[in-house]
């Protein structure tokens, strides 16, 4: 049985991780409309009345306001306390987790890794969420993730963690990928997917590896194809209409990130 500190430990980090999902919302929207995410209190969408610190509490202020701004009575987009709860759970997964994901004990990855791994959760749902409502990739945070996924990856080669063979394979895959994904926003004229999403597909590659991309790829596009088919019947879109695919690559990373070498292994398995 777990003991008490631990439960302790796991409020303490959702709570965290809620207040900072509260954040992430700040930044999403300012990040959108090219305003400061430093400067400046909270204001609402659609009034532009500042939000009192007591009408800004992470899941708690939705609930109390039913999901509604105080001042002028608009809807609060459910989405916010989606966020703030997701980032909750991102920091429990991330505590529990590392009983068993977080296996590096090379100095000074057993901490680096940990770490690593919670700022690439971060950036996805910053990514999922802002494509999804706004149909826009930060280029801030495909470029962070570019970033802290390339040094990661370079200083796990340069430790001998991980193989030279592991590493270029990554980088010539993302590259072909990108390519790849770079003609078909050519050919479609950006209606297939946007320019984000090209620019997104390279560090995800990074991140994943070979084989991993391949499935990553595969299973966004296969979710996504779903979902469009689903929208089209339910007629929450027509033919032809936009839908945004960060989120479907995000959850392509993150299933071929959990179950990549399952599916990987199990589709050779048909040839054999």
């Amino acid at each position: 049985m777990l003991a008490l500190p631990f439960w302790l430990v796991t409020i303490c980090l959702f709570v965290l991780g809620a207040i900072i999902g509260s954040f992430l919302n700040v930044v999403i929207y300012r990040t959108v409309q090219e305003q400061s995410w430093i400067k400046g209190r909270s204001k609402c969408e659609f009034c532009q009345q500042k939000i009192a610190w007591y009408d800004n509490i992470p899941l708690l202020s939705f609930f109390f306001l039913k999901g509604k701004c105080r001042h002028c009575q608009q809807t609060i987009g459910f989405i916010h306390p989606v966020v703030e709860f997701l980032t909750g759970a991102l920091f429990v997964w991330w505590y529990w987790g590392g009983f068993w994901f977080f296996r590096l004990t090379q100095h000074p990855f057993q901490t680096l890794q940990p770490l690593f791994w919670l700022l690439v959760g971060i950036l996805l749902l910053i990514i999922f969420v802002a494509d999804l409502r706004y149909l826009i990739i930060p280029d801030l945070a495909a470029g962070a993730l570019l970033m802290i996924t390339l040094l990661y990856r370079v200083s796990l080669t340069m430790m001998g963690v991980m193989q030279l063979r592991d590493l270029q394979l990554a980088v010539i895959s993302s590259i072909i990928i990108t390519i790849g994904f770079a003609l078909l926003w050519l050919i479609t004229k950006g209606k297939g997917f946007g320019l984000g999403d090209v620019k997104l597909v390279f560090p995800l590659g990074l991140l994943l590896g070979w084989p991993k991309i391949l499935v990553g790829v595969f299973l966004a596009f296969f979710i996504g194809a779903i979902t469009g088919i689903i929208l089209i019947s339910l007629k929450r879109k027509k033919f032809g209409q936009v839908i945004a695919f960060g989120p479907f690559l995000v959850l392509g990373t993150v299933l071929a990130l959990i179950w990549g070498e399952v599916i990987w292994h199990g589709y050779l398995g048909f040839f054999k």
